[in-house]
């Protein structure tokens, strides 16, 4: 199998698994259901401050799970995210993001923070042990998983949609993988609106 056709196969399966992660939220989302998003975790940022469940709590935020080596998926959030903050101007003062990696064997808090310091001061690099880690992606319900290469090292799998989250810590919906500009910033208004 040459470079395309698995380039082509992980874009597959990424979209896959951001359909399965959308449709996974909404049914957890119905009423009646609580405790998606909920856990206990101790994590740092890239800063080395510890972090854990209550840095969702007391503003509204936008939550993205991802890895710094990744490829493509990663830095076309990142910009994107950079775009809303920039589209949103005041009206989004009070919003932040959080990258969360999928991945701390390798990105380590300095590394989170050379990364996200070119999209925004607003976004907040997160890492922790692998144990954490898995903690946090539980509670959120994301799919991650190491995938060897060919020649040595590997690249990792992930659910690739952006969560919403409003002031008190609650799961309000995503954003999609590739999702317009334009409904990102509706969805983001209305999350505003109701924080």
């Amino acid at each position: 199998m040459n470079l395309r056709s698995i380039r082509i196969w992980l874009w597959v399966a990424v979209v896959a698994l951001g359909l399965t992660a959308i449709t996974a939220a909404a049914l957890l989302r119905q009423p009646g259901q609580a405790g998606f998003g909920k856990g206990v975790y101790s994590l740092v940022d890239q800063n080395g401050q510890p972090v854990d469940q209550s840095m969702l709590v007391g503003h509204p935020s936008a939550l993205f799970f991802g890895f710094t080596h990744c490829p493509d998926v990663c830095p076309t959030t990142m910009a994107e995210m950079s775009s809303w903050f920039e589209s949103l101007g005041d009206q989004g003062k009070d919003l932040r993001a959080y990258f969360v990696t999928i991945d701390p064997e390798r990105d380590t808090p300095q590394i989170l923070g050379d990364y996200v310091s070119w999209v925004s001061d607003r976004i907040t690099g997160v890492t922790g042990t692998p144990e954490e880690i898995a903690k946090i992606a539980k509670a959120w319900g994301i799919y991650y998983q190491k995938v060897p290469l060919d020649g040595g090292g590997y690249t990792m799998d992930h659910t690739a949609s952006v969560f919403l989250v409003d002031r008190q810590g609650e799961f309000q919906g995503t954003i999609a993988y590739g999702e317009s500009q334009a409904t990102a910033l509706e969805k983001l208004r209305n999350l505003l609106a109701k924080s």
